[in-house]
């Protein structure tokens, strides 16, 4: 759906640059001027997934926060399978196994300049190490953590004693380091299992939105499920979700914290971290950091009906934030980064036909980042005031449609392209 190509009313325009004012009337440093040293609480770092052994932007944060060249990281990889389950496992070039993943990162983290990284020990066939004293002493002597990727479910049954949903002594000890200024970071599970109450378990968005979600852990790798109880509880000023524009999982997040009345969504993208100061407290405040960026997908006046076609979702809300950009979280504030600048279309070229919008695995012609590049590309043009994007899928097929409203701003640093978006509407209904 296309609006008139004329230009915004002038109220519009008074709006964004009372906006831009707010944005910089607080310092916005960069996040390399973060203290090292925390007094009162840690730090995450929690990472989309596929984080890149190079990625030295990342590393470099999270051994900073541990302490520079004294950091002790402990390495968690308790969401991948045991040596028992790998039939590789005896091979050092093609194992992928919770010693031989340990293994791995540690390796990483040593290269990247930490005084010394260490496996914790723990996995699924040794859960019950999760309560041994000898491992405790090993995590109190570590000043920083990062947990592994796989399956964050193996985190609940190793660390939360499964069922029981209580911490183990390890757990408590890893607890107990985050409340006293360590840093705790995790890729993929690892950051998923961070979560509070409704942690995703799993799900497809196309499957999402058309069937909805529900509470368990289901083989149906399409079916959106999640965990009442949550994960770790680290981070509960909103749902997380990881590989969300690589995998198209943007529309299962709304979904998710639609039907379980979440608010807020803090959409990870791969290779890049969100970073979060004084977790938990009145003062927790986000950046991000890497080359892609973070969502937060803003629900608060959002409505959703079922209707004899399929879900809708009205009035939802898409800010994504790039490298540098900040976001207080109690007052739902971005601060945009200073090298950044409000963009100021002048293309008149059109959103480019979308039909794939969450890049869907049964289209073997999908591309990544599809969500993302539509949301950029009505950015990027004056052309166009909303455009819509179709799901692959049909029976029913999705729209979902981007809208450019009064709130509405994106910031570039190249003076074209948009990078960070501030509050573009998002609407998704049954064709």
């Amino acid at each position: 759906m296309r609006a008139p190509s004329a230009p915004a009313p002038a109220r519009r325009t008074a709006f964004v640059c009372a906006l831009v004012v707010s944005l910089f009337s607080a310092p916005s440093p960069a996040l390399a001027d973060a203290p090292t040293a925390r007094t009162q609480a840690g730090s995450l770092v929690l990472i989309g997934g596929a984080l890149k052994e190079s990625n030295t932007q990342v590393y470099g944060e999270i051994i900073k926060r541990a302490g520079g060249p004294g950091a002790r990281i402990g390495v968690i990889t308790a969401a991948s399978v045991p040596e028992s389950q790998d039939p590789y496992a005896g091979d050092p070039q093609r194992c992928s196994n919770s010693a031989c993943n340990g293994a791995y990162y540690a390796d990483v983290f040593k290269r990247h300049g930490a005084a010394d990284a260490q496996w914790i020990p723990l996995d699924v066939d040794h859960v019950a190490d999760a309560d041994s004293d000898a491992v405790v002493a090993q995590v109190n002597s570590m000043t920083g953590f990062f947990f592994g990727g796989g399956d964050q479910y193996r985190y609940v049954t190793t660390l939360l004693r499964g069922d029981a949903h209580e911490d183990s002594k390890v757990l408590a000890a890893i607890r107990a380091k985050l409340a006293h200024g360590a840093v705790v970071a995790g890729s993929s599970a690892g950051a998923q299992i961070a979560s509070g109450p409704h942690m995703v378990t799993g799900g497809e968005s196309y499957e999402g939105l058309r069937d909805g979600s529900a509470p368990g852990y289901f083989d149906d790798p399409t079916r959106l499920g999640h965990l009442p109880e949550g994960g770790f509880g680290f981070l509960r000023s909103g749902l997380v979700d990881t590989h969300t524009g690589a995998y198209g999982r943007e529309g299962r997040a709304l979904r998710l914290a639609s039907d379980t009345g979440h608010d807020r969504v803090y959409a990870l993208e791969e290779n890049t971290a969100l970073v979060v100061d004084r977790p938990g407290g009145p003062r927790e405040h986000l950046s991000v950091l890497g080359p892609n960026g973070v969502a937060v997908l803003d629900l608060r006046g959002a409505r959703a009906h079922d209707t004899a076609n399929g879900w809708t979702l009205r009035r939802a809300r898409y800010t994504y934030l790039t490298d540098g950009d900040r976001y207080d979280a109690r007052t739902w504030t971005p601060r945009v980064h200073p090298s950044k600048r409000l963009l100021n279309p002048v293309g008149t070229t059109p959103v480019p036909v979308n039909t794939d919008v969450f890049h869907s695995a049964a289209n073997p012609d999908g591309a990544p980042y599809a969500f993302r590049t539509t949301a950029r590309a009505l950015a990027s043009t004056r052309a166009q005031n909303s455009a819509t994007a179709t799901t692959f899928e049909s029976g029913p097929r999705f729209a979902v449609t981007f809208t450019k409203g009064r709130e509405f701003a994106a910031f570039t640093g190249d003076g074209t392209d948009a990078r960070t978006l501030l509050s573009l509407r998002v609407d998704i209904a049954p064709r």
